[in-house]
């Protein structure tokens, strides 16, 4: 899943690319020189962010409206975007574009034969610009549908360094350690972790870095296929270590209850809002952008990040996510979104919304000095270096009854499992149920 920002100065290592769609009879349409062949017409966008997220994004809107004189219209789908733009093509009002913050969704809504591939402008962006894994992500039978504009780095646990000098610890470099300057902060007054149980994707992150760092990258990629069942010894395994998180009250801000009432944006202000509540919260780079944007704190000052660390022995994980944009068929304006897909394929889209923060590209063109502060670009160097390495978001790559609805899959099991954690093996059981479901469908 995922949250983000900008940048005004061009991109000293931007791609040129000659937009040659000519979908509607029209002639060729750049997104890079400055001309309005789209003058008149409207592009329609979803996707799932809001708030900052949604603000930011609108400037790389408004700037492909500068290029192209298109006029944009943006609507903010929520999680269920599976949900949301199945009602709306059947309602006559597909939006252009969806930027699609799951593999599994890609999927279901390419073999529901609802997308246009990309063109070939694209692909080759894409083949100059990315490691491999991305284009493998976004493509489905060997068609590239999906272009990943946005990334996110979901091995970061944000902490206030206040809060950790007042404790006197230091950023831990295993999870044992990390529990333990847990209940280090909780004994100098404030509850270590922040934790968005309202948001049932948070908990499948959780789950994801501490079973890829347990059980190593092989049997993670095998259960992210279910080619292993989720009622598998290293499930169960991976549970309880996240049930000791979850049980203990020193550990979770507001205890269990607490956590199933705070949603994503809740939990970073209760670390980084001005009356804190926790000293730590578990979530991707794009904690950054709400802490800075909403709360007015300085990354790597008043705000920063510890890698998520190594569970038991293991390596410590490299989790990502992204959302990708992806053409639907019964969209009204082909033209314009062939053109706005191909724009977010350059270096040059990315700088936009880089520098205000919050922000990752997986395009290995964008200059890191785009980026708005050392922390941000540090993370960035991290991602693009993992290259083909780094694991998806596992619940992301799963069908979306499964992985990425709110109130059923996994997202509810989970929220489950935090309310009682005391059966590991039971909520394993259960897990198994709703997958074996839902991939047979």
């Amino acid at each position: 899943m995922t949250m983000r920002r900008r940048m005004a100065m061009a991109c000293c290592s931007a791609i040129t690319l000659s937009l040659g769609a000519t979908a509607c009879g029209g002639g060729p349409v750049s997104a890079g020189g400055g001309s309005k062949e789209l003058s008149g017409q409207t592009l329609s966008v979803a996707a799932v962010w809001s708030g900052a997220e949604q603000k930011n994004f609108q400037k790389v809107l408004d700037a492909f409206t500068e290029k192209t004189g298109a006029t944009t219209q943006f609507t903010s789908t929520g999680d269920n975007v599976s949900t949301v733009v199945g009602s709306k093509i059947e309602g006559g009002n597909a939006p252009d574009v969806v930027m699609v913050p799951q593999v599994g969704v890609l999927q279901q809504f390419a073999k529901k034969g609802w997308l246009k591939p990309l063109t070939p402008a694209t692909g080759k962006a894409v083949d100059a610009g990315y490691a491999p894994v991305w284009k493998e992500y976004g493509s489905v039978d060997g068609t590239l549908y999906g272009l990943y504009f946005k990334a996110a780095h979901k091995s970061t646990v944000w902490y206030s360094p206040e809060a950790f000098a007042q404790a006197g610890v230091k950023p831990p470099a295993g999870y044992e350690e990390m529990l333990k300057s847990g209940r280090a902060v909780s004994d100098s007054g404030l509850p270590a972790f922040a934790v968005a149980g309202e948001d049932g994707w948070t908990l499948t992150d959780w789950f994801e870095n501490i079973y890829l760092s347990q059980a190593g990258p092989e049997k993670y990629d095998r259960l992210a296929r279910h080619e292993i069942p989720w009622t598998d010894p290293s499930v169960v395994k991976a549970l309880t270590t996240l049930g000791e998180l979850f049980s203990d009250r020193k550990l979770i801000a507001g205890g269990q209850k607490g956590a199933l009432g705070t949603d994503f944006p809740g939990s970073v202000e209760k670390v980084f809002g001005p009356d804190p509540e926790a000293g730590m919260v578990y979530e991707g780079d794009f904690v950054a952008g709400i802490a800075k944007d909403q709360f007015g704190r300085k990354i790597g000052q008043d705000a920063a990040f510890f890698p998520f660390p190594a569970v038991a022995g293991g390596k410590a994980p490299v989790v990502s996510g992204g959302d990708a944009a992806v053409m639907l068929k019964d969209g009204r304006n082909q033209k314009a979104a062939e053109a706005f897909t191909e724009y977010l394929a350059t270096p040059e889209a990315a700088a936009v919304w880089a520098e205000a923060g919050g922000f990752l590209s997986p395009n290995k063109k964008l200059d890191v000095a785009s980026y708005g502060d050392d922390t941000l670009r540090a993370t960035a160097e991290s991602l693009i270096a993992a290259g083909d390495a780094v694991r998806f978001d596992m619940s992301d790559q799963a069908p979306a009854a499964f992985g990425g609805t709110k109130g059923v899959g996994e997202w509810k099991l989970l929220q489950d499992f935090l309310r009682d954690p005391s059966d590991p093996a039971a909520t394993a059981a259960a897990l198994e149920a709703a997958a074996a479901k839902a991939y047979q469908g």
